[in-house]
């Protein structure tokens, strides 16, 4: 096997994972302000050549989003829909709190145009306003794209930006949806064009690919025309590696925890996760195929505050990677996670991260001293208080993929990790009554191990609006299959080795759908999306008709890599002894054998993440190196 590399950058550290032969390694960078440039920089330290295979998953659309950054965005509609951006759908973002407003739309009001069939006229306005980019979406293009794509090809042979169409990023029914997911990839492509164009001159390496929001791989050229596809890039790796470790280990049901230095993010998968294609970016609609993924404020690096009223409150602005928690003697003096889990002993003293940064207890007790006079507390209670806070946000997100989806999360296991997930996991899942956790080897970079194991893809979807019982069915399916493995091979330049299909599926008259595998005809699908609905919302109507609304197929090629070929991390032997009063075993990883086992309270500490062991915890080490915890 040839060297791969696989880049994941966060908030506050860069992930990489290096596959070598037989041998994989994994360590932490900081990410810096241009991503680029810190990707550039783990990439060269990794030794790459013109073999090397480069994986990457990146937050730099998230980002882009979140801080403003995108580009002044032009949108071409169908007459009279111009406004269509704010008026939106009647949902709001809180429902019972008064001063929440939707934010604004990403393409200004002086940007919209009606078309008329006057492309010249259009093209010359679009100009003259200096736009970056452009979007066109019109009403009826679900229907039949025809007059989109050739509007959108001569619009491009005259104005001096990108053109995003609507047919092509989201071809599906609900105009509101359509155009807003549009303008969102127009507004994305400059930046994230950009960025990968950087990387491409930067680096070497032979095939480019990038991490798309549904957990596939796309060719860096690709990727930068379907920007809207990446805003869940990082978090999408860590759920397919989080699914590849619950399979090995024979369990159907898993919920993946990924708590980083920024935040935390959380997925329920069953098998292989049903993608969603309606999520929100930033706050922004965004209607493409994309993981499950819920993301929250919160992780290591979040900053601990009190609020007007003396309540104590965690995240969701961060410390991010400079000047970082105060543990890390970087200059940083408000208190954040991580200098919490300092104080109170969950992360040794003696803890290099990444084999570098040093842990400061003396820095992360004046932090935590300085909001304890705040709150009237002493540093450890101060210490105690943030843990709590933070973990009743993550139960809150874990409770939100379970509980409030029909599904009880006993019955799955939790798979826990990122910098700081192994040392929040066992008190989660003891509240939400998981027995089983799993801490899976090199967890502190796991999401960059999951872009190992994702596939390269690519997908198809079409608006169909077919009943129950209509004859078309396979037809409709087969023909949307053909066209994802046809858009395969024009990405991939290989034919596809898999296909999957989903419909998404209503009782006729309702207003939205349920995503289900589109397996076994219509008696398959409707078994499918009762026990869907009745997970969902605790009922099913038997006499009511069904309706498949849209067909969506992923044609799909090999991973780099299989969770068995993964190089065992167990090696060694013994532990580190012990350390802080109150004899607290500190274990090294890399020491731990399999099959031995460690009952808690107890630390162990690898290069870039540490577990704790509450009190009663009981650890067990499997052959591949896995962490299995039973709360």
């Amino acid at each position: 096997m040839s060297r791969v590399v696989g880049v994941d950058v966060g908030g506050t550290f860069t992930d990489v994972v290096v596959l070598d032969g037989e041998s994989m390694d994994g360590h932490k960078v900081r990410t810096t302000a241009d991503q680029s440039d810190g990707v550039a920089q783990a990439l060269s330290d990794a030794g790459i050549d013109e073999d090397t295979t480069i994986l990457h998953g990146t937050t730099a659309g998230t980002n882009a989003l979140i801080e403003g950054r995108g580009a002044r965005t032009a949108l071409v509609t169908t007459p009279g829909f111009e406004d269509l951006l704010e008026i939106g759908r009647q949902a709001r973002p809180s429902l019972y709190d008064p001063f929440v407003d939707r934010p604004d739309a990403l393409c200004p009001r002086e940007l919209r145009f009606g078309y008329t069939g006057d492309v010249e006229a259009i093209g010359v306005m679009i100009d003259e306003a200096g736009a970056e980019a452009v979007a066109v979406a019109l009403i009826r293009s679900y229907v039949d794209p025809a007059e989109e794509l050739d509007l959108a090809d001569r619009l491009s042979g005259r104005v001096g930006a990108p053109v995003s169409v609507g047919a092509l990023i989201s071809p599906q029914f609900r105009e509101y949806e359509r155009i807003a997911t549009t303008v969102l990839n127009a507004y994305l492509t400059p930046e994230m064009a950009g960025y990968l164009s950087r990387l491409d001159m930067t680096v070497g390496g032979g095939r480019r690919l990038a991490m798309t929001s549904s957990g596939g791989l796309l060719p860096f050229g690709v990727a930068s025309a379907q920007a809207g596809r990446l805003v869940l890039s990082g978090p999408a790796a860590g759920v397919v590696a989080a699914m590849a470790l619950g399979r090995a280990k024979g369990h159907q049901s898993i919920i993946s925890f990924d708590m980083g230095g920024t935040s935390t993010d959380v997925c329920r998968a069953t098998g292989r996760a049903v993608q969603t294609t309606l999520h929100s970016g930033a706050g922004w609609v965004n209607r493409v195929p994309s993981m499950p993924v819920r993301t929250i404020g919160a992780g290591g690096g979040s900053l601990a505050w009190v609020d007007q009223g003396g309540a104590l409150r965690v995240g969701p602005m961060s410390a991010g990677a400079d000047p970082g928690p105060a543990a890390y003697g970087r200059g940083g003096v408000v208190a954040t996670v991580t200098d919490a889990n300092v104080v109170l002993g969950r992360i040794p003293a003696d803890l290099r991260l990444g084999g570098s940064i040093k842990m400061e207890i003396a820095a992360a007790m004046r932090a935590l001293a300085l909001l304890g006079a705040d709150l009237g507390l002493e540093i450890e209670d101060v210490a105690a208080g943030v843990i709590e806070v933070v973990d009743t946000h993550m139960e809150r997100a874990l409770r939100a993929v379970s509980i409030e989806e029909g599904v009880d999360p006993r019955d799955s296991v939790l798979v826990a990790f990122g910098g700081a997930g192994g040392l929040h996991a066992t008190r989660l899942a003891r509240r939400l009554g998981m027995r089983t956790t799993l801490i899976p080897p090199l967890s502190g970079v796991f999401s960059a191990v999951g872009l190992l194991l994702a596939e390269p893809s690519s997908d198809a979807a079409r608006t169909v609006m077919l009943e129950e019982g209509s004859d078309r069915l396979m037809t409709v399916a087969g023909q949307i299959s053909a066209e994802a493995n046809v858009t395969f091979t024009r990405d991939h330049g290989t034919a596809p080795i898999g296909n999957e299909a989903w419909a998404d599926v209503r009782y006729s008259g309702q207003a939205h759908e349920l995503a289900v595998p589109l397996v076994g005809g219509w008696i398959g699908l409707r078994q499918e999306f009762e026990d869907l609905h009745q997970a969902r919302y605790g009922f099913i109507r038997t006499e009511e008709p069904i309706e498949l609304v849209n067909v969506r197929a992923e044609a799909t090629g090999p991973a780099p890599m299989t969770w068995d070929e993964i190089p065992p991390m167990s090696a060694g032997k013994g532990g580190r002894g012990t350390w802080r009063p109150g004899d607290i075993p500190v274990w090294s990883r890399e020491g731990l054998q399999p099959g031995q086992e460690i009952e808690g309270a107890a630390i162990i500490v690898e290069r870039d993440s540490a577990v704790w062991l509450e009190t009663g915890d009981r650890l067990s080490v499997h052959e591949d190196g896995t962490l299995e915890i039973h709360s």
